[in-house]
């Protein structure tokens, strides 16, 4: 059975019964669940004080269970980041442990990349994704776990999950591109730039997503990968979800279809949109790190690896 051991790295988790909720259900799902021993821990806004997290941190990572998943995103890795101990980590990569997770989870996954070279996954989280409880809409009821997130999930756990796919706008039929595939949020993607916790990939495959970010904020730290010579050095650009911010009165037209328009002409590295990953229920998994091919077809575009 595919060992699974839930951790909090990052923000507290306000309530149990969502971890609970997402025990049960990955157990439901086949995989032997383990909570970590502070995955409940608080401390102001964090699962625990910056010592119990790193410690928790290391801690699954000194146990290599075949799956590492986080419990949520929040804040609290970049706390972190100079202190990882990652040839421990890239050590538990080795002996087959999947560090999983979104959000928050970037600046680790990201770190490993960089550090170590050692793949990830972009993917689920165990309270955002597994632990929802069931919501009524009319008569209607929305299933507690998105269908689409949890079959990517456990494909991509058994390793036959060998390709993604999604719709995206006109104008890029018949691009094919090779290259390492990395990103995730883009707000603390760019706030590893200068840094050594960024990876340096050149002719890679970027992808993005934030929530809670105004278009404009958006668009500006979209900017700053281009002027850091980041989205230049890309063969493509995925942009998955951005959602959860509030229009302004003052936009007058501004929009994220705008703000994309506008980075589309400044470089040369096309920029593609409807990624099905992000703070959203339905994502795809996403192995960070590994070579994949992008293929255009129409408005179809094929991610394999």
């Amino acid at each position: 059975m595919t060992s699974l051991t839930i951790f909090s790295p990052s923000g507290v988790i306000a309530s149990a019964a969502p971890l609970r909720r997402a025990a049960k259900r990955l157990v439901a799902l086949g995989f032997d669940v383990a909570l970590d021993a502070a995955a409940l821990a608080r401390h102001q806004r964090f699962a625990g004080d910056d010592e119990t997290r790193l410690a928790a941190l290391h801690r699954v990572a000194a146990e290599a269970p075949d799956i590492a998943m986080a419990s949520r995103g929040g804040y609290g890795l970049t706390r972190l980041l100079d202190r990882i101990d990652w040839k421990l980590l890239a050590r538990s990569a080795e002996r087959g442990t999947r560090w999983v997770g979104h959000s928050d989870m970037t600046l680790l996954q990201l770190g490993l990349l960089a550090h170590a070279g050692a793949r990830s996954w972009a993917g689920p989280m165990a309270c955002y994704d597994f632990g929802r409880a069931s919501e009524e809409h009319g008569e209607k009821a929305v299933p507690a776990v998105d269908d689409v997130t949890q079959a990517c999930f456990v494909e991509a756990m058994d390793g036959s999950l060998e390709a993604v796919g999604f719709r995206t706008g006109p104008g890029f039929d018949g691009l094919q591109a090779r290259g390492t595939l990395w990103g995730g949020n883009l707000c603390l993607l760019a706030s590893l730039l200068a840094t050594s916790h960024l990876p340096k990939i050149r002719g890679g495959v970027l992808f993005l997503e934030d929530v809670n970010e105004h278009p404009y904020r958006i668009e500006r730290s979209l900017l700053q990968l281009h002027q850091a010579g980041v989205l230049g050095a890309q063969k493509a650009v995925l942009l998955g979800s951005f959602t959860e911010f509030r229009a302004s009165p003052l936009d007058r037209g501004y929009t994220l279809a705008r703000a994309i328009e506008h980075l589309r002409s400044l470089t040369k590295t096309p920029i593609f949109t409807g990624l099905p990953f992000g703070h959203v229920p339905t994502k795809v998994c996403l192995p960070v790190g590994a070579k994949v091919t992008l293929l255009v077809q129409g408005r179809d575009v094929l991610i394999g690896w």
